[in-house]
């Protein structure tokens, strides 16, 4: 593939971009976090994975945008190395990349999502999208229909944090950047489960009040087999997620009439 046929935007000069532009039905936004992922995985755990299962969709009519790496993820400030936006400024970020996105004439975009901190934020800059007739974005974790397969290899039916499903993730899409050795101490030193839950309350506010690594899981589970697994069932789910989008006119997505 020569660089004018990229399907990334950034690859592209402003002469190329028009082709790929008014070729492409729908756009993909990774968006993740710079936050802590305990002793053995990157910070950038929830942009890598994002931005690689981004990449990996190949159609023609696909355009891909330059990830968004830092994300809500203030609950984790405790840590060093995390970054983080409040809610408010990360959803005004991804709707305007997105309007913007939308002036050229793509108005079709799936938000292709890393951190489940961010979830609330990409809902309120859809509907905003959406309610303006801007746009049309679906905000979509990777692991967000993954469950039978996580049970299937795991026993778990969830996604942790720094778990032995993200380093099974990041085995897939940055296995020299998991530190092996420090496996063991993440688990040993993390939680089961995430937060403490009181009578249906969840407690603590911070990663730090109930975890000492910052893990939340059983990373010492993962695999690289186990990653390639995954990563290639969140890419299969992302190409029906274009494919169905893809076949939609932007009409029909807008909000009905008022009843």
């Amino acid at each position: 593939m020569s660089r004018d046929d990229s399907t990334h935007l950034h690859e592209h000069t402003t002469t190329t971009a028009a082709d790929r532009l008014d070729a492409a039905a729908v756009a993909l936004l990774p968006t993740g976090a710079i936050e802590q992922h305990g002793p053995a995985l990157p910070l950038g755990t929830d942009y890598l994975a994002a931005r690689a299962v981004a990449d990996a969709v190949d159609r023609s009519d696909v355009v891909v945008l330059p990830p968004i790496p830092v994300g809500v993820s203030a609950h984790h400030r405790q840590f060093h190395g995390t970054l983080a936006v409040s809610p408010e400024t990360f959803a005004d970020y991804v709707a305007e990349t997105v309007e913007s996105l939308a002036g050229h004439g793509v108005r079709k975009a799936v938000v292709v999502n890393g951190h489940g901190g961010n979830d609330d934020a990409l809902h309120r800059a859809a509907r905003r999208l959406r309610r303006a007739e801007t746009a049309f974005a679906v905000p979509w974790n990777w692991w967000s229909n993954l469950a039978d397969l996580t049970e299937d290899l795991f026993g778990t039916d969830g996604i942790g944090h720094a778990d032995e499903v993200e380093t099974s993730m990041v085995y897939a899409v940055a296995e020299e950047l998991v530190r092996e050795g420090a496996l063991a101490d993440a688990e040993d030193r993390g939680a089961d489960a995430w937060g403490v839950d009181v009578a249906g309350a969840s407690l603590p506010y911070d990663t730090a009040d109930f975890t000492d690594s910052g893990a939340v899981g059983r990373p010492t589970r993962a695999s690289v087999e186990a990653g390639e697994r995954l990563f290639e069932a969140a890419t299969d789910e992302l190409e029906t997620l274009v494919e169905w989008l893809a076949d939609r006119p932007f009409e029909s997505l807008l909000p009905p009439e008022h009843r």
